[in-house]
Protein backbone atom coordinates (compact mmCIF):
# COMPACT_ATOMS: atom_id res chain seq x y z
CA UNK A 1 0.00 0.00 0.00
CA UNK A 2 1.47 3.39 -0.23
CA UNK A 3 1.53 6.06 1.79
CA UNK A 4 0.73 9.96 0.17
CA UNK A 5 2.90 12.68 1.49
CA UNK A 6 1.91 15.78 1.00
CA UNK A 7 1.24 19.28 2.31
CA UNK A 8 -2.84 19.93 2.45
CA UNK A 9 -4.27 20.80 5.73
CA UNK A 10 -7.93 19.45 4.73
CA UNK A 11 -8.81 16.42 2.57
CA UNK A 12 -12.81 16.45 1.16
CA UNK A 13 -14.24 13.03 0.09
CA UNK A 14 -16.35 13.53 -2.37
CA UNK A 15 -17.26 16.64 -5.61
CA UNK A 16 -20.44 17.59 -5.16
CA UNK A 17 -21.90 20.57 -4.36
CA UNK A 18 -21.47 20.33 -0.59
CA UNK A 19 -17.97 19.12 -0.89
CA UNK A 20 -17.11 21.68 -3.00
CA UNK A 21 -18.69 24.49 -1.06
CA UNK A 22 -16.86 23.52 2.07
CA UNK A 23 -13.46 23.04 0.16
CA UNK A 24 -14.31 26.66 -0.84
CA UNK A 25 -14.51 28.28 2.26
CA UNK A 26 -11.19 26.43 3.02
CA UNK A 27 -9.23 27.50 -0.34
CA UNK A 28 -10.88 30.54 0.49
CA UNK A 29 -9.55 31.31 4.22
CA UNK A 30 -5.98 30.32 2.27
CA UNK A 31 -5.78 26.86 3.65
CA UNK A 32 -4.46 24.00 1.24
CA UNK A 33 -7.13 21.18 0.12
CA UNK A 34 -7.34 18.18 -1.83
CA UNK A 35 -10.89 16.81 -3.11
CA UNK A 36 -11.03 12.90 -3.73
CA UNK A 37 -13.96 11.37 -5.65
CA UNK A 38 -14.47 8.00 -6.93
CA UNK A 39 -15.95 8.93 -10.31
CA UNK A 40 -14.07 9.85 -13.35
CA UNK A 41 -15.32 13.72 -13.04
CA UNK A 42 -16.35 15.92 -10.76
CA UNK A 43 -20.11 17.24 -10.23
CA UNK A 44 -22.13 14.57 -11.73
CA UNK A 45 -25.18 14.61 -10.19
CA UNK A 46 -24.83 18.83 -10.54
CA UNK A 47 -24.44 17.95 -13.92
CA UNK A 48 -27.95 16.17 -14.37
CA UNK A 49 -29.28 18.27 -12.31
CA UNK A 50 -28.55 20.62 -15.47
CA UNK A 51 -30.77 18.62 -17.88
CA UNK A 52 -33.74 20.12 -16.17
CA UNK A 53 -32.53 23.01 -15.80
CA UNK A 54 -30.52 23.10 -12.91
CA UNK A 55 -32.91 24.36 -10.60
CA UNK A 56 -30.46 26.33 -8.14
CA UNK A 57 -32.96 27.45 -5.26
CA UNK A 58 -36.19 29.11 -4.94
CA UNK A 59 -37.53 32.91 -4.58
CA UNK A 60 -39.98 32.41 -2.19
CA UNK A 61 -40.28 33.98 1.12
CA UNK A 62 -37.58 32.75 4.07
CA UNK A 63 -40.41 31.34 6.50
CA UNK A 64 -42.00 29.69 3.70
CA UNK A 65 -39.08 28.12 2.30
CA UNK A 66 -37.71 27.23 5.71
CA UNK A 67 -40.98 25.32 6.70
CA UNK A 68 -39.97 23.37 3.88
CA UNK A 69 -37.15 21.00 5.57
CA UNK A 70 -40.08 18.94 7.69
CA UNK A 71 -38.83 17.22 10.97
CA UNK A 72 -35.05 19.12 10.53
CA UNK A 73 -36.31 22.80 9.83
CA UNK A 74 -34.88 23.62 12.97
CA UNK A 75 -31.43 22.22 11.89
CA UNK A 76 -31.21 23.09 8.55
CA UNK A 77 -32.58 26.67 9.36
CA UNK A 78 -29.47 27.50 11.60
CA UNK A 79 -27.63 26.65 7.97
CA UNK A 80 -29.74 28.74 6.15
CA UNK A 81 -28.72 31.46 8.24
CA UNK A 82 -25.21 31.68 7.16
CA UNK A 83 -25.92 30.74 3.61
CA UNK A 84 -29.82 31.18 2.19
CA UNK A 85 -31.40 31.35 -1.23
CA UNK A 86 -30.24 35.31 -1.47
CA UNK A 87 -26.53 34.49 -0.67
CA UNK A 88 -26.29 31.50 -3.65
CA UNK A 89 -28.20 33.64 -6.15
CA UNK A 90 -25.31 36.20 -4.69
CA UNK A 91 -22.50 33.41 -5.05
CA UNK A 92 -23.62 32.38 -8.76
CA UNK A 93 -23.38 35.98 -9.53
CA UNK A 94 -19.63 36.15 -8.72
CA UNK A 95 -19.08 33.06 -10.53
CA UNK A 96 -20.18 34.87 -13.78
CA UNK A 97 -23.79 33.28 -13.92
CA UNK A 98 -26.40 35.43 -13.74
CA UNK A 99 -29.69 33.64 -12.57
CA UNK A 100 -33.79 34.10 -12.78
CA UNK A 101 -36.95 33.83 -11.14
CA UNK A 102 -39.35 31.24 -13.02
CA UNK A 103 -43.05 31.60 -12.85
CA UNK A 104 -43.36 29.06 -10.31
CA UNK A 105 -40.82 30.99 -7.74
CA UNK A 106 -37.52 28.65 -9.44
CA UNK A 107 -34.59 30.10 -9.57
CA UNK A 108 -32.31 28.77 -12.72
CA UNK A 109 -29.38 30.29 -14.48
CA UNK A 110 -30.29 32.66 -16.95
CA UNK A 111 -28.44 29.54 -19.85
CA UNK A 112 -30.54 26.75 -17.75
CA UNK A 113 -27.49 25.16 -18.00
CA UNK A 114 -25.10 23.26 -14.99
CA UNK A 115 -21.93 22.83 -16.99
CA UNK A 116 -20.73 26.69 -17.17
CA UNK A 117 -21.51 27.21 -13.66
CA UNK A 118 -19.25 24.20 -12.57
CA UNK A 119 -16.62 25.19 -14.80
CA UNK A 120 -16.23 28.39 -13.46
CA UNK A 121 -16.27 27.34 -9.94
CA UNK A 122 -13.81 24.66 -10.50
CA UNK A 123 -11.59 26.72 -12.01
CA UNK A 124 -11.98 29.41 -9.01
CA UNK A 125 -10.99 26.41 -7.07
CA UNK A 126 -7.81 25.01 -8.95
CA UNK A 127 -6.57 28.84 -8.85
CA UNK A 128 -6.72 28.96 -5.52
CA UNK A 129 -4.90 25.40 -4.53
CA UNK A 130 -7.37 23.37 -4.37
CA UNK A 131 -6.03 19.72 -5.84
CA UNK A 132 -8.82 17.20 -7.69
CA UNK A 133 -8.05 13.31 -7.57
CA UNK A 134 -10.64 11.29 -9.29
CA UNK A 135 -11.17 7.81 -9.63
CA UNK A 136 -10.56 7.13 -5.71
CA UNK A 137 -12.85 5.78 -4.06
CA UNK A 138 -12.84 5.73 -0.61
CA UNK A 139 -12.94 1.90 0.90
CA UNK A 140 -12.66 2.86 4.90
CA UNK A 141 -10.12 3.90 7.60
CA UNK A 142 -7.01 1.72 8.79
CA UNK A 143 -5.70 1.26 12.10
CA UNK A 144 -3.75 4.01 12.53
CA UNK A 145 -7.35 6.28 11.23
CA UNK A 146 -5.74 6.47 8.28
CA UNK A 147 -8.46 7.36 5.08
CA UNK A 148 -8.06 4.26 2.09
CA UNK A 149 -9.12 5.04 -1.36
CA UNK A 150 -8.94 2.33 -4.24
CA UNK A 151 -7.76 3.78 -7.73
CA UNK A 152 -5.77 1.97 -10.32
CA UNK A 153 -2.28 2.62 -9.51
CA UNK A 154 -3.11 0.41 -5.77
CA UNK A 155 -4.89 1.19 -2.48
CA UNK A 156 -3.86 4.64 -1.13
CA UNK A 157 -3.69 5.98 3.01
CA UNK A 158 -3.51 9.43 3.41
CA UNK A 159 -4.62 11.64 5.82
CA UNK A 160 -4.96 15.39 7.41
CA UNK A 161 -5.91 17.96 10.16
CA UNK A 162 -9.75 18.04 8.89
CA UNK A 163 -11.48 15.69 7.08
CA UNK A 164 -14.65 16.62 5.10
CA UNK A 165 -17.18 13.73 4.20
CA UNK A 166 -19.69 14.57 0.77
CA UNK A 167 -20.61 11.25 0.16
CA UNK A 168 -23.99 12.29 -0.55
CA UNK A 169 -27.23 9.89 -0.43
CA UNK A 170 -28.48 6.68 -0.96
CA UNK A 171 -29.48 7.56 -4.78
CA UNK A 172 -28.32 7.88 -7.91
CA UNK A 173 -25.55 4.96 -7.63
CA UNK A 174 -24.27 5.60 -11.24
CA UNK A 175 -23.86 9.34 -10.99
CA UNK A 176 -21.49 7.99 -7.41
CA UNK A 177 -24.01 8.32 -4.74
CA UNK A 178 -24.56 4.22 -3.67
CA UNK A 179 -24.69 5.14 -0.15
CA UNK A 180 -21.85 2.22 0.57
CA UNK A 181 -20.11 4.39 3.08
CA UNK A 182 -22.72 3.68 5.50
CA UNK A 183 -21.74 0.21 6.74
CA UNK A 184 -18.34 2.03 7.26
CA UNK A 185 -19.68 4.35 9.37
CA UNK A 186 -22.00 2.61 11.59
CA UNK A 187 -18.92 -0.12 12.37
CA UNK A 188 -17.19 2.43 13.11
CA UNK A 189 -19.86 3.15 16.02
CA UNK A 190 -21.24 6.65 13.92
CA UNK A 191 -25.27 6.20 14.44
CA UNK A 192 -27.04 6.70 10.63
CA UNK A 193 -30.42 6.43 10.22
CA UNK A 194 -31.39 3.92 7.17
CA UNK A 195 -31.36 4.96 3.45
CA UNK A 196 -35.37 5.88 2.43
CA UNK A 197 -36.27 7.21 -0.73
CA UNK A 198 -37.58 10.59 -1.28
CA UNK A 199 -38.73 12.66 -3.93
CA UNK A 200 -39.30 9.80 -5.65
CA UNK A 201 -42.25 7.88 -7.69
CA UNK A 202 -44.94 5.11 -6.37
CA UNK A 203 -45.33 1.86 -7.75
CA UNK A 204 -49.11 0.62 -8.76
CA UNK A 205 -50.46 -2.31 -10.81
CA UNK A 206 -52.19 -0.49 -13.60
CA UNK A 207 -54.54 -2.20 -15.73
CA UNK A 208 -53.11 -3.61 -19.12
CA UNK A 209 -55.31 -1.41 -21.03
CA UNK A 210 -54.66 1.46 -19.53
CA UNK A 211 -51.09 0.81 -19.09
CA UNK A 212 -50.58 0.47 -22.75
CA UNK A 213 -52.84 3.67 -23.51
CA UNK A 214 -51.51 6.00 -21.14
CA UNK A 215 -47.91 5.23 -19.91
CA UNK A 216 -45.77 7.84 -20.15
CA UNK A 217 -48.77 10.57 -20.75
CA UNK A 218 -48.96 14.01 -18.09
CA UNK A 219 -51.71 14.43 -15.98
CA UNK A 220 -52.00 17.90 -16.08
CA UNK A 221 -54.04 20.32 -13.77
CA UNK A 222 -55.00 18.41 -10.89
CA UNK A 223 -54.22 18.60 -7.19
CA UNK A 224 -53.65 16.04 -4.63
CA UNK A 225 -54.37 15.10 -1.15
CA UNK A 226 -53.06 12.99 1.46
CA UNK A 227 -52.44 12.73 5.11
CA UNK A 228 -49.87 12.63 6.93
CA UNK A 229 -49.15 10.32 9.55
CA UNK A 230 -49.35 12.74 12.13
CA UNK A 231 -52.91 13.81 11.05
CA UNK A 232 -52.10 17.07 9.04
CA UNK A 233 -53.82 17.45 5.86
CA UNK A 234 -51.25 18.60 2.81
CA UNK A 235 -52.94 19.37 -0.89
CA UNK A 236 -51.60 20.88 -4.11
CA UNK A 237 -52.08 21.43 -7.66
CA UNK A 238 -49.71 20.34 -10.22
CA UNK A 239 -48.53 17.88 -12.68
CA UNK A 240 -48.24 14.15 -12.50
CA UNK A 241 -46.97 11.30 -14.72
CA UNK A 242 -48.44 8.23 -15.66
CA UNK A 243 -45.85 5.62 -15.65
CA UNK A 244 -45.60 2.28 -16.52
CA UNK A 245 -45.01 0.99 -13.24
CA UNK A 246 -47.03 3.48 -11.32
CA UNK A 247 -46.72 6.73 -10.56
CA UNK A 248 -44.31 9.75 -11.23
CA UNK A 249 -43.87 13.74 -11.53
CA UNK A 250 -43.60 16.82 -9.60
CA UNK A 251 -46.93 16.80 -7.73
CA UNK A 252 -46.06 12.87 -6.42
CA UNK A 253 -42.61 13.93 -5.07
CA UNK A 254 -43.62 16.78 -3.15
CA UNK A 255 -45.91 14.70 -1.77
CA UNK A 256 -43.52 11.77 -1.47
CA UNK A 257 -42.68 12.26 1.97
CA UNK A 258 -46.10 11.80 3.61
CA UNK A 259 -47.06 9.09 1.52
CA UNK A 260 -43.90 6.90 2.39
CA UNK A 261 -44.22 7.61 5.52
CA UNK A 262 -47.91 6.43 5.83
CA UNK A 263 -46.87 3.37 3.85
CA UNK A 264 -44.03 2.60 5.97
CA UNK A 265 -46.14 2.52 9.23
CA UNK A 266 -49.17 1.36 7.72
CA UNK A 267 -48.98 -0.43 4.66
CA UNK A 268 -50.45 1.69 2.21
CA UNK A 269 -51.75 4.82 1.73
CA UNK A 270 -54.53 6.59 -0.03
CA UNK A 271 -54.14 9.65 -1.95
CA UNK A 272 -57.17 11.75 -3.61
CA UNK A 273 -57.09 13.16 -6.86
CA UNK A 274 -59.06 16.26 -7.99
CA UNK A 275 -59.77 15.92 -11.37
CA UNK A 276 -61.10 19.90 -11.26
CA UNK A 277 -59.01 21.66 -8.87
CA UNK A 278 -60.59 25.08 -10.19
CA UNK A 279 -64.40 24.16 -10.00
CA UNK A 280 -66.48 23.50 -6.91
CA UNK A 281 -68.32 20.32 -6.59
CA UNK A 282 -71.34 22.23 -6.77
CA UNK A 283 -70.75 23.12 -10.19
CA UNK A 284 -69.89 20.19 -11.35
CA UNK A 285 -73.11 18.90 -9.87
CA UNK A 286 -74.96 21.97 -11.72
CA UNK A 287 -73.37 20.99 -15.11
CA UNK A 288 -74.20 17.32 -14.75
CA UNK A 289 -77.76 17.88 -14.19
CA UNK A 290 -78.02 19.23 -17.27
CA UNK A 291 -77.99 15.68 -18.96
CA UNK A 292 -80.23 15.24 -21.73
CA UNK A 293 -82.29 12.28 -21.62
CA UNK A 294 -80.25 9.57 -24.12
CA UNK A 295 -76.60 10.71 -23.32
CA UNK A 296 -74.36 8.81 -22.25
CA UNK A 297 -72.53 9.27 -18.93
CA UNK A 298 -68.87 8.97 -21.11
CA UNK A 299 -70.57 11.44 -23.72
CA UNK A 300 -71.48 13.98 -20.30
CA UNK A 301 -67.81 13.89 -19.22
CA UNK A 302 -66.60 14.48 -22.34
CA UNK A 303 -68.85 17.22 -23.98
CA UNK A 304 -70.12 19.10 -20.64
CA UNK A 305 -66.99 18.63 -18.21
CA UNK A 306 -64.53 18.43 -20.67
CA UNK A 307 -63.39 15.21 -19.55
CA UNK A 308 -60.77 13.65 -22.19
CA UNK A 309 -57.74 12.07 -22.46
CA UNK A 310 -55.51 10.83 -19.66
CA UNK A 311 -57.61 12.24 -16.81
CA UNK A 312 -61.07 9.96 -17.73
CA UNK A 313 -59.07 6.94 -18.13
CA UNK A 314 -57.87 7.51 -14.75
CA UNK A 315 -61.27 8.42 -13.58
CA UNK A 316 -62.09 4.85 -15.62
CA UNK A 317 -59.24 3.08 -13.95
CA UNK A 318 -59.51 3.98 -10.32
CA UNK A 319 -63.68 3.88 -9.89
CA UNK A 320 -65.85 1.42 -10.63
CA UNK A 321 -69.09 1.54 -13.36
CA UNK A 322 -71.24 1.44 -10.52
CA UNK A 323 -69.71 4.51 -8.64
CA UNK A 324 -69.78 6.30 -12.17
CA UNK A 325 -73.61 5.77 -12.56
CA UNK A 326 -74.41 7.30 -9.25
CA UNK A 327 -74.53 11.30 -10.71
CA UNK A 328 -75.20 12.22 -7.22
CA UNK A 329 -72.40 11.49 -5.97
CA UNK A 330 -70.20 11.74 -9.48
CA UNK A 331 -68.71 15.37 -8.40
CA UNK A 332 -67.64 14.11 -4.64
CA UNK A 333 -65.58 11.53 -6.91
CA UNK A 334 -64.09 13.85 -9.47
CA UNK A 335 -62.75 16.12 -6.58
CA UNK A 336 -61.53 13.28 -4.28
CA UNK A 337 -60.39 10.04 -6.80
CA UNK A 338 -58.95 7.64 -4.19
CA UNK A 339 -55.76 6.02 -5.32
CA UNK A 340 -54.55 3.05 -2.97
CA UNK A 341 -50.70 3.09 -2.70
CA UNK A 342 -48.68 0.50 -0.94
CA UNK A 343 -44.73 0.63 -2.60
CA UNK A 344 -42.78 3.30 -3.77
CA UNK A 345 -40.31 2.80 -6.46
CA UNK A 346 -36.63 1.72 -6.00
CA UNK A 347 -34.63 3.96 -4.10
CA UNK A 348 -32.24 4.40 -6.32
CA UNK A 349 -34.82 5.76 -8.67
CA UNK A 350 -35.51 8.70 -5.69
CA UNK A 351 -34.34 11.75 -6.77
CA UNK A 352 -32.70 12.13 -3.14
CA UNK A 353 -32.81 10.07 0.47
CA UNK A 354 -33.96 10.47 3.53
CA UNK A 355 -31.55 9.06 6.07
CA UNK A 356 -27.74 8.99 6.84
CA UNK A 357 -25.85 10.25 9.60
CA UNK A 358 -27.47 11.21 12.51
CA UNK A 359 -27.44 14.56 13.79
CA UNK A 360 -26.87 13.62 17.58
CA UNK A 361 -23.64 12.75 16.53
CA UNK A 362 -22.52 15.61 15.31
CA UNK A 363 -21.98 19.79 16.77
CA UNK A 364 -23.50 22.54 15.32
CA UNK A 365 -20.65 22.89 12.39
CA UNK A 366 -21.29 19.40 11.39
CA UNK A 367 -17.55 17.74 13.18
CA UNK A 368 -18.33 14.00 14.08
CA UNK A 369 -18.60 14.25 18.12
CA UNK A 370 -16.34 11.04 17.58
CA UNK A 371 -13.86 12.14 14.90
CA UNK A 372 -12.68 15.80 15.86
CA UNK A 373 -11.38 17.11 12.77
CA UNK A 374 -13.67 15.16 11.12
CA UNK A 375 -17.32 16.96 9.33
CA UNK A 376 -20.22 15.61 7.21
CA UNK A 377 -22.00 17.73 4.84
CA UNK A 378 -24.80 17.28 2.11
CA UNK A 379 -27.10 14.57 2.17
CA UNK A 380 -25.30 12.12 3.73
CA UNK A 381 -27.00 13.24 6.66
CA UNK A 382 -30.51 12.74 8.12
CA UNK A 383 -32.71 15.23 6.24
CA UNK A 384 -34.78 15.66 3.51
CA UNK A 385 -36.26 18.17 1.50
CA UNK A 386 -39.28 18.44 -1.56
CA UNK A 387 -37.54 19.57 -5.32
CA UNK A 388 -37.61 23.20 -6.00
CA UNK A 389 -34.63 24.50 -5.16
CA UNK A 390 -34.98 23.35 -1.45
CA UNK A 391 -32.64 20.33 -1.81
CA UNK A 392 -29.77 21.93 -3.74
CA UNK A 393 -29.59 25.46 -1.56
CA UNK A 394 -29.28 23.17 2.00
CA UNK A 395 -26.55 21.17 0.75
CA UNK A 396 -24.68 24.54 -0.53
CA UNK A 397 -25.72 25.53 2.65
CA UNK A 398 -24.16 22.96 4.64
CA UNK A 399 -20.85 22.74 2.41
CA UNK A 400 -20.81 26.47 3.91
CA UNK A 401 -21.26 25.83 7.43
CA UNK A 402 -18.97 22.88 7.81
CA UNK A 403 -16.52 24.20 5.55
CA UNK A 404 -16.24 27.29 8.00
CA UNK A 405 -15.89 25.51 11.19
CA UNK A 406 -12.94 23.54 10.20
CA UNK A 407 -11.31 26.53 9.35
CA UNK A 408 -12.12 27.99 12.63
CA UNK A 409 -10.86 24.15 13.66
CA UNK A 410 -7.58 24.39 11.74
CA UNK A 411 -6.96 28.19 13.01
CA UNK A 412 -7.61 26.81 16.64
CA UNK A 413 -5.44 23.76 16.60
CA UNK A 414 -2.27 24.94 15.13
CA UNK A 415 -1.54 21.76 13.90
CA UNK A 416 1.33 20.77 11.22
CA UNK A 417 0.01 20.33 8.18
CA UNK A 418 1.59 17.17 7.33
CA UNK A 419 0.16 13.79 5.79
CA UNK A 420 2.64 11.45 7.26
Amino acid sequence: MSVAQSAVQAIVIGAGPAGLMAAEQLVQAGMSVAVYDAMPSVGRKLLRAGIGGLNLTHAENKADFISRYGQQTEKVEAWLQEFDADALRSWAAELGIETFVGSSGRVFPTAKKAAPLLRAWLHRLRVGGAQFHVRHRWTGWDDQGRLLFSHADGPLAVTAPVIIYAFGGGSWARLGSDGQWRSQFTQRGIQCAPFRPSNGGFRYDWSDGFRADQAGQPLKSVALSVTSVEGIGWRKKGDAVIAGEGLEGSLIYAASAAIRDQIEQQGSCTVYWDLFPDQSAAHLAQVLSRRRAGDSLSNVLRRQLKLTGVKLALLKELSSKEQMGRIDELPRLLKALPHHLTACRDIDEAISTAGGVEFAELTEGLMLRQLPGQFCVGEMLDWEAPTGGYLLTACYASGVVAGRAARDYLRQQSLPSIIP
